[in-house]
This record gives structure tokens, C-alpha cells and sequence, in this order.
């Protein structure tokens, strides 16, 4: 299993930067059961007109998460550009009869969740200078976290399908794995972990652009009825370094949850359902 994902700074932080596209960029990994093993650094950086020491804190930053993820550092390709990017290929082991894709999603399915959204809202609060330093530090925390854990226990318990939700926002990935399994999955919005001031900001209409691209993509395939349009926003709000989304039967659903939080994935929640198969559709409730 191979995957590769590199992008422009989220965060002031170098060296959480460095944290985070990491962290990003191993979700593909673990969102179908597999174990992250070598890496290889992608960096595109204005060498003449930054200071190295930047360089050296993203790297430093990556470097140390993927000692955290017990993957190995093999080597690398840099280039001089203008804009500063970074993130890595990864490759990754699974057992081809255990592999997860987010095909398998099955009527009756629990779905569960296993990070808060609203990073997006929240990086859009942070450029504009308006996230202060608690709520920045609960952001940069939530994206540099690895879904090991995560996907440890699913592959532990045994799930029908699994995606990580990031560019497409929640609703975009539920909706690619309803389509995908061909089947009708319910979002229940009220159950959605959210980061904190989320709700606050989306109101006041600091939402990134990609969120009303996610819900003009979806718009055909989605039931919404009398949702907020708020709370659409939050729904559809692109993720960096997101959880991910699980298709667990109903029989252990509940105690996969359990299990999560036990072992320290204390966001994780029921958010939804697998209601019947069908053509692929996202109702939200």
C-alpha cells in the first residue's frame, strides 16, 4: 500500500506544520488497516529567501512524528519554489484479506467518528488572526494526532468499511462511501464531535470556500430537509489530517466505541447509520 500527500503551511508553527502534514499524509494509511513502514520527505521551499532554520523545524517536525509512528525515514526529493510545501509518501503493509476500503459499508452498519470537525473553520479563524492561543493549541493538537490507534481497533474488532475524512469534508466522504458501497448512509448532526468555537465562527461566516464547493458537488445525493445552513457549513467543512469514518456492524459497534475511548480516542462518537442499500445517497437528520 503506497499514498502520497503534501501541502502549504496550516499553522504559524514550523515544526507543527512539519507535525501535521505528517500526520495527514499516514491517514491513508491507516484508514485501510494498514501499517505505515517507510516514508519519504516531498519539500518545496524558498531556500534564498527564508531562513534555513524554518526548513529545518518542518523537517525536524516530521521527522519526530514518524519516530512516533514507528515508520522509517528513508529518504527524500526537495525543490526550490517560491511557496513553502512539505508532506510525504508513505508505504504501508496489510494483510490483502483484511483490507479496508470504503466499499463495504452495509445496511444496518453503525458509523462512527473518531476526530472533531472544524479544522478548516478554524485554520480560516487562524489566517485571519482571530483563534486565540488555547483554541490554537486544541486545532494544532487535533491535526498532528496519528489514527493508529484508530485504526488499530477497528482492524482488531472487524469493520465492513472505513474512509478518513479530509478535502471532501464529512458529508463528501460519507457520501463517496454510500456511493462507493451503494447505500444510503444517515448523518445525525446533533452527534457530530465538533472542535470548540467552531459553531461560533461558521456563524459568523468565516467558512473556506472549499466547504460550498463540497456542498455544490454533493447537492444532488444529499437530503438535508430544514438543516441550518450552518451547520451545512460545518458538515461540509474540508478537514486536514481528519478522522476517520468507520462502517461497523451493529452487533459491535458500541463496543468498538468503547474500546476507542478506552484507549484514548476520547472524540470518537455513533454520528450516523447505514439505513438501506441504494443508489448512494447522505441523509442528514
Amino acid at each position: 500500500m503506497q499514498s502520497i500527500d503534501f501541502f502549504t503551511p496550516i499553522v504559524d508553527n514550523p515544526y507543527d506544520f512539519g507535525q501535521i502534514a505528517v500526520a495527514n499524509s499516514l491517514s491513508d494509511i491507516y484508514c485501510v488497516g494498514a501499517k505505515p513502514i517507510l516514508a519519504l520527505n516531498i519539500v518545496c521551499f524558498p531556500i534564498k529567501d527564508l531562513d534555513r532554520n524554518i526548513l529545518k523545524e518542518i523537517l525536524k517536525g516530521g521527522a519526530d512524528k514518524l519516530k512516533e509512528a514507528g515508520v522509517l525515514m528513508v529518504g527524500g526529493h526537495s525543490v526550490e519554489d517560491p511557496e513553502i510545501k512539505y508532506g510525504v509518501s508513505v508505504t504501508g503493509i496489510v494483510n490483502p484479506e483484511k483490507f479496508i476500503t470504503n466499499r463495504g459499508a452495509k445496511e444496518g452498519d453503525f458509523l462512527i467518528l473518531t476526530k472533531p470537525i472544524g479544522t478548516g473553520i478554524l485554520s480560516t479563524a487562524l489566517k485571519g488572526k482571530l483563534l486565540d492561543e488555547d483554541t490554537t493549541e486544541i486545532l494544532t493538537k487535533t491535526m498532528a494526532s496519528l489514527n493508529n490507534i484508530a485504526s488499530e481497533t477497528m482492524m482488531e474488532f472487524g469493520v465492513n468499511a472505513c474512509t478518513d475524512i479530509t478535502g471532501f469534508g464529512l458529508i463528501g466522504h460519507a457520501l463517496e462511501m454510500a456511493r462507493a458501497s451503494g447505500v444510503v448512509i444517515e448523518i445525525f448532526k446533533d452527534k457530530v464531535p465538533m472542535l470548540p468555537k467552531v459553531k461560533d465562527f461558521a456563524s459568523m461566516g468565516i467558512v473556506p470556500a472549499g466547504g460550498r464547493r463540497n456542498v455544490n458537488y454533493c447537492s444532488k445525493s444529499l437530503q438535508i430537509g430544514s438543516v441550518d445552513p450552518i451547520m451545512l457549513d460545518i458538515l461540509s467543512d474540508p478537514q486536514t489530517s481528519g478522522g476517520l469514518l468507520i462502517s461497523a456492524p451493529s452487533d459491535i459497534a458500541e463496543k468498538l466505541l468503547i474500546s476507542l475511548k478506552n484507549k484514548g480516542v476520547s472524540s470518537a462518537e455513533i454520528i450516523g447509520r447505514v439505513v438501506s442499500e441504494g443508489d448512494g445517497r447522505v441523509i442528514i437528520s
